[in-house]
């Protein structure tokens, strides 16, 4: 994966989803206990990950190292 990393974060739906490159049109794929693949439709390229209940599954941690929202550039 190749571009600028994309972070989106719905605190309604405690839906975390970080992907690479511009968005193009693909599919969620479930991994399981709330995680998720972006995929490509053209290429089938994992273009980013998504994690579901995000803030809820971090609770437990002592320091996540952020809150949300966050606003992040990172440039090289």
């Amino acid at each position: 994966m190749k571009g600028k990393m994309y972070v989106y974060y719905d605190e309604e739906g405690d839906f975390l989803e970080l992907h690479i490159g511009e968005y193009s049109e693909g599919h969620f794929k479930n991994l399981g206990d709330g995680l998720f693949e972006r995929v490509d439709k053209k290429t089938g390229e994992i273009k980013g990950i998504a994690i579901a209940s995000f803030k809820k599954k971090t609770e437990q941690l002592d320091d996540v190292g952020f809150s949300l929202p966050v606003n992040l550039e990172i440039t090289s």
